[in-house]
């Protein structure tokens, strides 16, 4: 039963840390989330000033291609 039970113990203590890396892991793509977003919004509205809609749909594929490059390098 002790066996068990230090089995169990140090199975916890592995998925807390894991659980925590995970949750550090979030934070970070969430941040990056975030300023992509802001990134993107600030496009937008520098090309609703300048241009007409069908452009501003090309400038969102340009702004989200070039946020997937560093995402795909930090996984």
């Amino acid at each position: 039963m002790e066996r068990l039970n230090s089995e169990l113990y140090f199975q916890n203590c592995h998925i807390m840390k894991e659980n925590e890396r995970l949750r550090k892991k979030a934070q970070l793509l969430n941040q990056e989330n975030q300023a992509l977003l802001s990134e993107l919004k600030k496009k937008l509205s520098k090309g609703n000033a300048k241009t007409n809609s069908p452009n501003t749909i090309l400038d969102l594929n340009l702004g989200s291609s070039s946020g997937q490059n560093p995402s795909g390098s930090s996984n």
